[in-house]
């Protein structure tokens, strides 16, 4: 499949009641509309395309550039790419969900997600924060030494509650990260995350909320326990 016979695909995909929740959520036109389980189905059978990926995520739909980055090969994204890619993530579903899982995966990320977490641009920031909570997860092959998540989760104490929208939630799921999945920083996590206390984020009208990061961290702990 080329990238042409994927948008006439996506087309045909489009859910005009999937749009109106997406708009709702701070998508903008052009984008049809498409289900991430629709996408998947299209990813099964193109599998890892580094070269379409780049096509896709150009043309400045939506739905194509999520599925960029479902199809993307991490190790070949060279930093520039990247950060092309999150100058582009104009929405949070990109910047938040898939920049951060491909940036996760290549050997800039944290070197990436630390220059985000500085800009003063939303939707980038956040998609640093969203990056290193990817990383600091199990399935990730890069490594945070403690030290360093323990001197982020201090700046996330001082600063959550005056950032900017998206950052917040972002910074509110890097405490939950950090907490579930690096045992010798859980109790960092919670203590930080009952002193910042209620994190208030506007989520478009709709009924998404912010999780509450101290409960939630016991409620992911207490599933890996069962698992083991």
């Amino acid at each position: 499949m080329n990238k042409n016979d994927i948008m006439l695909e996506l087309e045909k995909m489009g859910n005009e009641q999937t749009k109106k929740v997406f708009l709702k959520h701070g998508a903008k036109e052009p984008f049809f509309g498409v289900k991430a389980g629709d996408l998947k189905k299209i990813v099964k059978r193109v599998k890892k395309n580094y070269d379409l990926s780049l096509e896709l995520y150009e043309t400045g739909n939506s739905d194509a550039m999520y599925l960029a980055g479902l199809i993307a090969d991490p190790d070949k994204m060279t930093k520039e790419i990247l950060q092309n890619w999150v100058e582009g993530a104009y929405w949070y579903y990109l910047s938040e969900f898939i920049i951060p899982d491909v940036t996760a995966a290549n050997k800039h990320g944290i070197e990436l997600a630390l220059e985000w977490i500085e800009s003063k641009k939303e939707t980038v920031a956040a998609a640093g924060w969203a990056t290193l909570a990817r990383i600091v997860s199990p399935k990730s092959k890069l490594e945070l030494i403690d030290s360093k998540v323990k001197n982020l989760l201090e700046r996330v104490e001082k600063n959550l509650q005056s950032s900017q929208n998206r950052v917040k939630y972002a910074m509110n799921g890097f405490i939950i990260a950090t907490g579930a999945y690096l045992p010798n920083l859980t109790e960092n996590a919670i203590s930080i995350a009952n002193k910042i206390g209620k994190v208030n984020v506007d989520m478009g009208g709709t009924s998404c909320k912010v999780p509450d990061a101290a409960s939630y961290i016991q409620k992911t702990l207490d599933r890996i326990n069962k698992k083991q």
